[in-house]
């Protein structure tokens, strides 16, 4: 990490956030560590926070999870959030999967996130991307009904997987069905990152999907 990034780990980790492993037993207090019942959202794969600091700062009135595995990236996560001033903001490290399946309450969720996950482009390799049919199936089962599942990807191929695994979730419907494809149109509240700016730049399109939970 760099100097930045440590001195914002040291100042903010041990009130806001938490290794997934040392988690107790039994679903997350969320209402306790944020101090106040209220929506929440949960972001799957928060990078380096560019986007996510800019949405949690958007959206003072709900509770914002961000789960990542890269400790920099929740770091500088930590150090965005400092200069905006949030407060409606936690960080868990570690693996999403084990969070949704043994932390998290079925119909607790108002909206999960999922925006630019690992491609892993390789055929090869498509198996360890994150949109699976029982990721997917987890996922939704801890969304309320109405809750909202987002998911943005430049790779063609990882944006139709994503909507065959969400379109034969019998739980989920897309909200954009009538639209071309059934994709969204591109939010204007989600930030542009460089990340996306370099994907336009190389010709990729941007896609984006958003199912409610019936």
């Amino acid at each position: 990490m760099t100097v930045g990034q440590q001195r914002a780990w040291d100042r903010h980790w041990a009130e806001l956030g938490s290794e997934i492993t040392e988690l107790p037993e039994g679903p997350l207090d969320v209402e306790s560590w944020f101090g106040r019942s209220a929506p929440v959202v949960l972001e799957i794969g928060s990078g380096m926070g560019e986007t996510t600091a800019q949405l949690v700062a958007a959206q003072p009135d709900v509770n914002y999870l961000a789960v990542e595995v890269y400790k920099p990236g929740l770091a500088q996560l930590m150090l965005r959030a400092e200069k905006l001033e949030v407060s409606n903001l936690r960080l868990l490290r570690g693996d999403a999967i084990v969070l949704l399946r043994e932390h998290v309450e079925p119909g607790s969720l108002d909206e999960v996130r999922i925006y630019f996950p690992d491609p892993w482009p390789k055929k090869r390799h498509h198996k360890r991307r994150l949109v699976q049919p029982g990721s997917v199936e987890l996922i939704t089962s801890r969304l309320r009904p109405g809750g909202v599942l987002h998911l943005a990807t430049d790779w063609e191929n990882y944006a139709e997987q994503m909507r065959a695994v969400c379109e034969a979730e019998s739980q989920l419907s897309n909200r954009y069905a009538d639209e071309p494809g059934g994709w969204a149109p591109r939010p204007d509240w989600r930030p542009v990152t460089k990340f996306e700016n370099r994907a336009h730049d190389e010709g990729r399109e941007i896609h984006d999907l958003i199912y409610e939970r019936v």
